[in-house]
């Protein structure tokens, strides 16, 4: 909930991190959250990661947990009126 993507990344593209990264200090890591892929710019190297779609959403939408039930509000509502008959 502090806005940072952690992904976890074959040991292939890790290996290709720290070698661009060593070969060029500045190097920089495009993260597309939508297509869900991190990408070493410069290199065309590029890897799909796996994210929990409520996580995603969230991290798009700049939502926390609370946001994100405001967000469903309506939708919590129906359900509870689905209990309550």
């Amino acid at each position: 909930n502090n806005g940072l993507l952690p992904v976890v990344v074959s040991e292939q593209m890790l290996a290709e991190i720290f070698k661009a990264a060593e070969a060029n200090a500045s190097m920089q890591l495009y993260i597309d959250l939508p297509a869900q892929t991190i990408e070493i710019v410069g290199t065309g190297m590029k890897e799909q990661f796996e994210i929990a779609p409520y996580k995603k959403q969230c991290l798009m939408s700049g939502y926390d947990d609370v946001d994100f039930l405001v967000s469903i509000r309506s939708e919590i509502e129906s359900f509870e009126k689905r209990l309550t008959k």
